[in-house]
């Protein structure tokens, strides 16, 4: 009895003993599994192309930057939103400037490339512009709504993701359009076009 008990117990141990270690084995060779970062934070340089001056072209070029955060809802669709600011001087022959600054925030859609490193991405988004300068406050002097005008920006990008964490902004082009008061139509035309870097996490 003795014996059967002993070889029971020995049996049932080299059993705990063998399932530990298969367990274990597998629990080594199971890769880890890494999900997508949510969250994205982008700083890139802006170049505009803008015609706020009424009456034919007007046009004239604006440089700044911008910053743009963006919460990954899906795989392939985000919530950004999006701070701009840009400054001219000299666009008048009196020399006036501009500064133009604009937050905005919707909706971005992004696909990928087959297996490529490439992201494309399409985007809408809406909120407010804010000027300020010469050009507002002495050359057109009508803009009451200087400090808070409606503005919607459409369109894409192009992303080329270095590492998990780390991604290039080759290019982003934006049609931007902004509704300050000029006595005219009130409306402006601008494209806003940016490239920078993204840390996501």
């Amino acid at each position: 009895m003795r014996v059967s008990f002993r070889v029971l117990l020995l049996a049932l141990s080299a059993a705990i003993v063998c399932s530990a270690t298969t367990h274990g084995a597998r629990a080594q060779q199971a890769p880890a599994v890494q999900t997508e970062p949510r969250a994205e934070l982008a700083a890139d340089y802006s170049y505009l192309r803008s015609n706020a001056p009424p009456g034919g072209c007007g046009c004239f070029n604006l440089n700044g930057g911008s910053v743009t955060f963006a919460w990954r809802l899906k795989p392939s669709f985000a919530l950004v939103g999006d701070f701009g600011i840009a400054h001219a001087g000299s666009i008048t022959p009196a020399g006036y400037d501009l500064t133009l600054s604009t937050y905005t925030a919707g909706l971005r859609y992004r696909t990928r490339l087959g297996h490529s490193s490439l992201h494309p991405y399409g985007q809408v988004l809406v909120g407010v512009a804010h000027s300020s300068g010469a050009l507002v406050d002495g050359d057109s002097p009508a803009v009451s709504n200087a400090g808070a005008a409606f503005a919607a920006k459409v369109g894409g990008g192009l992303d080329l993701k270095v590492s998990r964490r780390f991604t290039l902004r080759l290019i982003e082009a934006d049609y931007l359009a902004t509704t300050f008061d000029n006595g005219t139509n009130n409306h402006q035309n601008n494209l806003r076009l940016s490239a920078g870097v993204a840390l996501r996490f």
